[in-house]
């Protein structure tokens, strides 16, 4: 957890803020830092970040563009050196809150308008349990927007000490619930969290108006209500929904005795999300979802210390990646992903 030194120090950055812009990561948990940052202080402008896994030097001309005064960074796990300089060039503060391992002091020495807060530097782990969510909710500390936090961390499969005071104000929301996944999966709460990962998904326009939306909803009711403001979310929403269902019964088909693998391509970029509910409903098998996109192949795994077993692979295999002890992202050329499978395999003992 942040300190209430840095809570105070970030409160600081926020309210010297007249015109900030928030990048923060493409998925649920980003989204939702996002919002609980921009109803706190009402003003800012969101950019969800689609390259991985850091900040690309393009994005900094954003910043320009919208005539920003203070740059926010959320949940990302890195930052090119590239997009700091531009946005040191341009005389501007960026505070970077997030949750994993950002051993960046070298940054810090260069450049001296650059402020990191992250508990798992306090800590020394690699990555803090609490997501970026959760930090932004006790940054805010808005009991209107409880239920924005608790979407946002049950997205980044975290159950905070403060989902019973969710279920006693939303408990039509909620039900028997044993771990993250049980909420993400099997709730209305999840049902919104999932719905969010999948609305991210469209144009950059559509975003925008899913992000303001988002700003001015007062419960976790009006998500899913039919008005005009929500319509291309819900409808993205439906779209992809479908086509990742389809993919998803495809997908079961190919469980072994301790390993799934599942090879797909098409439009839909969706490995980690598929990766993550193959994990639920396969407790105890390990998992690789890869996404054929022309010569590359991008790869989601999920398993007990899957790390050690795909960094090990990687160096066969001339790819990269990483991620946390269970969970880890790659990407390897298609042509290596037969010999890739392989070796796993034999790891595994599948």
């Amino acid at each position: 957890m942040l300190t209430k030194d840095q809570l105070r120090k970030i409160r600081d950055h926020l309210e010297q803020a007249k015109n900030p812009i928030f990048y923060y990561d493409n998925d649920t948990d980003g989204l939702c830092s996002y919002v609980l940052l921009r109803k706190f202080i009402g003003r800012g402008k969101g950019v969800a970040v689609r390259s991985f896994p850091g900040i690309d030097a393009g994005y900094a001309r954003k910043a320009l563009e919208l005539n920003a005064d203070y740059v926010f960074v959320l949940d990302k796990p890195m930052l090119s050196k590239e997009f700091v300089y531009k946005i040191d060039s341009l005389g501007l503060p960026i505070v970077w809150i997030d949750h994993h391992d950002v051993a960046r002091e070298e940054f810090e020495k260069e450049f001296k308008n650059l402020f990191i807060y992250n508990p798992a530097r306090n800590s020394g782990k690699d990555k803090s349990e609490e997501p970026t969510t959760y930090l932004c909710y006790k940054i805010t500390d808005r009991k209107e927007d409880l239920w924005i936090a608790v979407v946002g961390c049950i997205a980044d499969h975290f159950l905070p000490e403060f989902v019973d005071e969710f279920k006693e104000n939303y408990p039509d929301f909620w039900g028997k619930v044993k771990e993250p996944f049980d909420a993400y999966y099997k709730t209305e709460i999840g049902r919104i969290a999932i719905a969010l990962n999948f609305g991210l998904k469209d144009s950059v326009t559509h975003v925008v108006q899913l992000q303001n939306f988002l700003v001015n909803c007062k419960s976790p009711g009006e998500v899913f209500s039919e008005m005009s403001s929500n319509y291309f979310f819900r409808k993205k929403y439906l779209d992809v929904k479908r086509k990742y269902e389809d993919l998803l019964n495809r997908a079961k088909k190919f469980s072994g005795e301790k390993c799934l693998f599942f090879e797909y391509g098409g439009e839909l970029s969706i490995s980690a999300d598929l990766s993550n509910e193959l994990s639920y409903l396969n407790p105890g098998k390990y998992i690789v979802v890869a996404y054929r996109n022309g010569e590359a192949c991008n790869l989601s795994l999920r398993g007990k210390n899957v790390r050690k077993i795909f960094e090990k692979i990687l160096k066969k295999v001339d790819g990269t990646g990483g991620g946390h002890d269970d969970a880890v992202g790659g990407r390897i050329k298609a042509s290596n992903f037969s010999a890739f499978k392989e070796l796993f395999e034999k790891e595994v003992g599948d």
